[in-house]
Parts: C-alpha cells; sequence; structure tokens
C-alpha cells in the first residue's frame, strides 16, 4: 500500500482507505447499501489491516450511529493498528440542537462518536456540511478546543464551496485556529466537478482530497453497460435519486473506454477506475466500501500498478465535460489556464 501526507500535515494516510457506510443497516438509504454486523466488520477490517489500508471512515448520521457502533466494535483490541474518519454536522434528529456546528453541538457529536467508536480520540473529524447559520469563527474555535483537549487530532471538512472552504481557512489563519487539512469530496470519471475550482483551491491551500463514491455512485462497478437495463441486484434501483447526476450518455462513453482498458491491462473496471483517480492532483486517499470479502478484494486491485500516460488520456477525453462559469473561458483555452490556478 501507498501511504500518502494528508494535505499539508505530518499525517500519513492509505491511498486506499475503507468506507463504514455498509455497516450497520439502519434506516431507508442505508439498509439498502449494506447491513454489515459486528463479525462481518471484523473480518472486513482483517482483510483492510493486512493489505495496508489502515483508515476507515464513518459518520454519525450513517445507519443513526450504528455504522459508527458497528465499527467501534469490528476494530476493538486493535485501535492503535489505524485511523479512525468520522463526520458531523447533518441533522440526526428532528431537535433544534440535532444538527449544524454550533459549540454545543460539536461538543455533543464528538462526544457521541467516542462512545460509539469506543475510543478516546478521533483522528479525523470533519464537518459533513457547511453550517451557514453558525459563524465560522465560533465552528473553528469549538474545533480548535477539541484538538487542544486531545479528542480529535486532525479537521476537514466535506461538500464545502470553494468559498466556504476558503473563508474557514481564512479564518482560522487570521485567528490562529487549527486548520482543515483534508476536504472529503464526490470525485470520480463520471463527476469530475471537483476540478474545476476545489482542486486548484486544495492545490494552493495544501488541503488534500479524501475523495468519495469514486465508482460514481455505484455506476463504475462494471456492471452498467449501453442498451442494457440496471442488474436486478443493483442498489441504484433504490438509491439512485440520493446520489450524484450523471448524464448517462457521458457514463456510457466511459465505460466504453474502461471496457477497452479492461481487456489490455486485465484489470477490472472498477479497478481501473480507482487506479485514474489515484494519479490525479490533491488527492491524498480513495474510500472504497464493500459488503463482503470478495467486493473489498477486487477495490484493493486498484494499487500496486498504474495506467500509463496514453491510457489516462483517453480516460480523461472520455470523462471530459465543459465547466460551468467562469471556469469554462480556460478550459477552452488552455493557455490561459495558467494564470488562474496552480499547476496541476
Amino acid at each position: 500500500m501507498e501511504y500518502r501526507r494528508l494535505g499539508a500535515s505530518g499525517l500519513l494516510v492509505p491511498a486506499l482507505s475503507f468506507g463504514a457506510g455498509t455497516f450497520g443497516g439502519r434506516g431507508e438509504l442505508f439498509s439498502a447499501w449494506g447491513d454489515t454486523d459486528a463479525e462481518q466488520a471484523r473480518r472486513l477490517v482483517d482483510i483492510s489491516l493486512d493489505a495496508g489500508v489502515t483508515m476507515f471512515d464513518t459518520a454519525d448520521v450513517y445507519s443513526d450511529g450504528a455504522s459508527e457502533e458497528v465499527l467501534g466494535a469490528a476494530i476493538k483490541g486493535r485501535r492503535d493498528q489505524l485511523l479512525l474518519s468520522t463526520k458531523a454536522s447533518l441533522p440526526t434528529g428532528p431537535g433544534p440542537h440535532d444538527a449544524g456546528s454550533g459549540r454545543s453541538r460539536l461538543i455533543k457529536a464528538v462526544e457521541g462518536a467516542l462512545r460509539r467508536l469506543g475510543t478516546d480520540h478521533i483522528d479525523l473529524f470533519q464537518l459533513h456540511a457547511f453550517d451557514a447559520h453558525t459563524p465560522v469563527e465560533e465552528v473553528l474555535a469549538a474545533l480548535d478546543d477539541l484538538v487542544r483537549a486531545g479528542k480529535i487530532r486532525y479537521l476537514g471538512a466535506s461538500n464545502f464551496a470553494g468559498w466556504q472552504l476558503m473563508k474557514s481557512l481564512a479564518a482560522a489563519d487570521r485567528h490562529g485556529l487549527t486548520r482543515y487539512v483534508a476536504h472529503q469530496v464526490y470525485y470520480s470519471l463520471v463527476g469530475r466537478d471537483y476540478e474545476w475550482e476545489l482542486m486548484p483551491l486544495g492545490l494552493d491551500q495544501g488541503v488534500g482530497a479524501v475523495v468519495w463514491s469514486p465508482l460514481g455512485w455505484g455506476r463504475l462497478t462494471g456492471k452498467i453497460r449501453r442498451g442494457q437495463p440496471l442488474p436486478a441486484g443493483s442498489r441504484l434501483h433504490q438509491t439512485a435519486e440520493a446520489g450524484p447526476p450523471v448524464d448517462d450518455d457521458k457514463l456510457y462513453d466511459v465505460v466504453d473506454v474502461l471496457d477497452e482498458l479492461a481487456a489490455e491491462t486485465g484489470k477490472t473496471v472498477p479497478q481501473i477506475a480507482l487506479n485514474w483517480l489515484l494519479r490525479r492532483p490533491t488527492v491524498s486517499t480513495v474510500i472504497v466500501g464493500a459488503r463482503n470479502a470478495e467486493q473489498l478484494g477486487q477495490n484493493l486491485g486498484a494499487v500496486g500498478w498504474e495506467l500509463d500516460a496514453e491510457q489516462i488520456a483517453r480516460l480523461d477525453k472520455a470523462g471530459a465535460t465543459t465547466p460551468a462559469y467562469p471556469y469554462y473561458p480556460y478550459y477552452r483555452l488552455p493557455d490561459f489556464a495558467r494564470l488562474s490556478a496552480p499547476a496541476v
């Protein structure tokens, strides 16, 4: 396994991390993802650690906290062998203090996560959404206090817009508070909006990408083909509307190239899609999920080899989309791009 710096920090993370969204199985959305129990989770943790996958990502909203509980049970007795990453800020209940990133909410969320995970510290704690109703200074001060108390090691954000992340980083610098070093983002061959603003921001500010849904919400598994219905067992039947939108024609164009490269390399479609992501600027780690050992083994096959430059160029072209204003002029006129963003 390759290990990389998480942004401009001293934390080394594996190129692939394990996403525990399939653990727990509570609720309509997450039960469609998976219902892995503690015994099954221990087996997946065993396989991950043997392969060098040492970071495990979850969130308080995954299965109403059951994902954290199952993960905590699965790592019992080996906490010092791994990194724990979790998130909070999204609503976990109907009450006025069950959502957001205010001081009291964050303290409560961290204490709850520590209890469910069975640990005394969280290695990477991320805000699951930007709270527009709470001053960023309050948010950052609360997080800084939790870092100083030893309950959190490193901070990150998730799904922030560029201005939200930059405002937070500037406030942290202005007040001498702990900075975000990670941004958990959606990024895939069929979802490349991250590249237009957030990637240059990450390069400029030292914020590493922690990539979620690298297979385009289950669309790049190798089971979806042009002119064919969704496989009967696909979770997209139940979850498609909850995930990132993907243009079908673009999806099929990308899958066609992935199929060609699979024949050339002897690798699977998802392994190629993951390997492409691992070569992208700012990407510190790519989160992979699995409902069983076979799926996990397939995902682990994405490391230890590299696509060549010509193969990467074919994938780049297949997945390319024209960005929105104000980025498209520079996209169409590459010479001008040198003026608008750090080199990628």
